[in-house]
């Protein structure tokens, strides 16, 4: 059975400043929907509102036909990897597989860097291999839908790699919804892609329209 998140009616000001103005954006279970934007065009913001925990002055955020407006609240609907880190540095992985009920030998044989580091707190870890448990939990964790922020950011090209190779293998359970400034990674991945500008959303069909849309030069 396919799954389905929808976000739309959703109007979003700072002071006198129209942030986000006409959205649609759907993600589907075994599909990977890529958003990108320059800086400052609200897509954290928009993943924010989708999470539930950014109030606009107006949204619709639904899974299936029906409305969540607090889907933080929601694990098994919905997982968010913020731009920052989020898991406590004091955790050590053996607590962090724990609580998100993950096998760490799987994770053990794909990263093989991480051997007889079960005990090792994150704090111990260097900042691309404590992102890499963060984005590596929020994929394989059990949820319909997983928001990802600057997944590749801190990460090696080898680790980029190896987590594509995760993305497209776990599109298959979960529908997931990626943004990232390594836009090429982003459109390589993506099923469909959207670009936000000027508080709009734009389903774009061809990567040339990207050029077209303000974003990059291809």
């Amino acid at each position: 059975m396919i799954h389905k998140l929808e976000a739309d009616s959703i109007f979003l000001e700072f002071g006198s400043r129209s942030i986000l103005s006409d959205i649609y954006l759907k993600c589907e279970t075994g599909k990977i929907t890529g958003l990108l934007g320059r800086n400052g065009n609200g897509k954290t913001c928009l993943m924010n509102i989708i999470y539930g925990n950014l109030s606009p002055n107006s949204k619709s955020i639904r899974f299936d036909n029906l409305t969540v407006p607090e889907a933080y609240k929601r694990p098994d609907l919905l997982l968010y990897l913020p731009q920052f880190n989020f898991i406590p540095q004091a955790l050590t992985l053996k607590r962090v597989f724990s609580d998100f009920e993950l096998d760490f030998s799987e994770f053990e044989a794909r990263f093989p860097e991480f051997k007889s580091r079960y005990s090792s707190s994150l704090k111990s870890l260097s900042g691309g291999n404590r992102r890499l448990v963060e984005v590596y939990t929020v994929l394989k964790a059990k949820s319909k839908f997983a928001m990802l922020d600057e997944p590749f950011s801190h990460l090696s090209p080898v680790m980029n790699e190896a987590i594509m190779e995760l993305m497209n293998e776990e599109k298959i359970n979960k529908g997931l919804l990626i943004t990232d400034h390594m836009f090429r990674n982003i459109i390589e991945i993506s099923d469909h892609l959207y670009v936000l500008a000027n508080g709009k959303t734009h389903l774009t069909k061809a990567v040339e329209e990207l050029e077209f849309l303000g974003y990059t030069t291809i």
